[in-house]
Formats: structure tokens, C-alpha cells, sequence
């Protein structure tokens, strides 16, 4: 230390400093600026790189949260549509039964009346038959005066074997 002390000169010391100074001075005007610039570029670009991948991570999040919701109302909706087709299919098959129950109903009723008619229509068509018959009895009789009881029952059997009811 005592050998730098000897050995120091102040003219040497005042250049240095004065080179020293003024490096610094143009290193400050002409690279310090555009060094500063492009640490603050570099730090902004890191900063907006961050913010959106942040945003993009918030987005995407969203994103899921409402496609999951989408996905969720879709399968709500989709059952209340089977729900409701299922309702539509019982009360269709339902009205059909009814329907084919009253058609039922109807026809029986229908053919009850069709027979009661052709019965009644038969009833009279043996009435007329038999009166017809009867009459035919009764005027053989009354032609022929049969004189005894005997005559008359055999004429009439005789005429009943001959007759044939359809």
C-alpha cells in the first residue's frame, strides 16, 4: 500500500478519472438507453406474455365451465323431451284402447240390434206361416163338413204330415 501511495501521481489519477467520466457520459448518451430500452421492452413483453397466458388460462376456464353447463342444460333438455314423448306415447296408446274400446262397444251393439231384428223379423214371418197354416186348416175343414169328430182329427193330422214348416 505504501508503493501505491509513493507511485500516485495526480496528473495520471486526473486523466483516468477524466477518461473514466467520460466514458461513462457517452456510454450513458449512446448504449445505456438503448440497453435500459430493451431490458424494459424485454420485461413489458414478459409481462404482456404472462397477462395473457393468464387471460387465456381464465378463458379457457370459463370456456370448460360453460361448456359444462351447455353440456348439462343439453342433457336436461334432452330428457325432458323423452319425458315428454314418453307422456305423448302413453296418452296415444291410451286414446287408442278408448277408441277401440267405443268401436267395440258399437259394434256389439250394432249386431245385438241386427239380430233382435232378424229375430223379430223371423217371429213374424213364422206367425204369418202359421196363421196361413191355420187358415188353410180351417178352410179344408169347413169344406169339407166332415159329419164326425173322428174325420175331422184324421183330416188334419193327415194335413199336418203333409206340411212342412222351412
Amino acid at each position: 500500500m505504501d508503493k501505491l501511495i509513493n507511485d500516485f501521481s495526480f496528473g495520471t489519477f486526473f486523466w483516468m478519472s477524466v477518461l473514466f467520466i467520460g466514458l461513462v457520459f457517452l456510454l450513458k448518451k449512446f448504449a445505456w438507453k438503448p440497453i435500459l430500452d430493451a431490458v424494459n421492452d424485454r420485461e413489458e413483453g414478459i409481462l404482456n406474455a404472462l397477462a395473457s397466458a393468464e387471460d387465456a388460462k381464465k378463458e379457457m376456464q370459463n370456456l370448460t365451465a360453460d361448456n359444462a353447463n351447455l353440456l348439462k342444460e343439453a342433457r336436461a333438455e334432452r330428457d325432458a323431451m323423452m319425458k315428454e314423448a314418453r307422456e305423448i306415447k302413453e296418452a296415444m296408446i291410451s286414446e287408442a284402447k278408448d277408441e277401440a274400446k267405443e268401436q267395440a262397444a258399437k259394434m256389439i251393439e250394432n249386431a245385438v240390434t241386427a239380430i233382435d231384428q232378424e229375430k223379430q223379423a223371423a217371429l213374424a214371418h213364422l206367425k204369418k206361416e202359421v196363421a196361413e197354416l191355420s187358415i188353410g186348416i180351417a178352410e179344408a175343414v169347413v169344406k169339407k163338413e166332415l159329419s164326425s169328430q173322428d174325420e175331422q182329427i184324421k183330416l188334419v193330422e193327415g194335413m199336418l204330415k203333409d206340411v212342412t214348416l222351412n
